[in-house]
């Protein structure tokens, strides 16, 4: 039979596992993360069972007629990134080397906004030798004034065959 402490600590370790906050483990102060966009994307490759990492994301604001900063002539500001290891998609860089805003402050305009994702699949998959039926997944959504302030995350299940998505947190 284990020692209580050692109960104790497998018992806090199991606590903090299926949890969304695991427990404290120590009273010093860290370091503070740098913020999160308020887009984010996670890709999870089905036929693995495992993120998916290494593939190009573009992240579109797409003009709005009823826009206030943006004609309906005006060209659709883009950001790019790559997913990571886990297959996250944490910091955004404006496409053009003259983009004079951030996402954030795109983002912050009080009017709603249309954005798409495009996913470039046909390079993830062809790098695997695997032949997909959609070479790019482009996922389409818009975010209303009234909610700038929450976080708009958006997870991609992937197959070579087929994909599904929906607003994560």
């Amino acid at each position: 039979m284990p020692a209580p402490e050692q109960a104790q600590s497998r018992i806090l370790a199991l606590s903090a596992h299926l949890t969304s906050t695991p427990p404290p483990t120590s009273t010093k102060p860290s370091m503070s993360t740098p913020a999160r966009p308020p887009i984010t994307c996670h890709v999870l490759d089905t036929t693995l069972g495992l993120p998916a990492p290494s593939i190009p994301v573009t992240l579109t604001l797409h003009p709005s007629p009823t826009s206030t900063s943006l004609s309906p002539t005006t060209t659709p500001q883009k950001f790019t990134a790559t997913t990571n290891a886990d297959g996250r998609v944490t910091e955004w860089t404006p496409s053009s080397p003259f983009a004079t805003d951030s996402l954030e402050d795109v983002f912050s305009r009080p009017e709603d906004q249309m954005y798409s994702l495009l996913f470039d699949t046909g390079a993830y998959f062809g790098g695997r030798g695997v032949k997909a039926f959609f070479p790019e997944v482009e996922v389409r959504f818009l975010v209303r004034g009234e909610v700038k302030g929450e976080h708009f995350h958006v997870p991609v299940l992937l197959g070579p065959f087929g994909y599904t998505t929906y607003r994560g947190s």
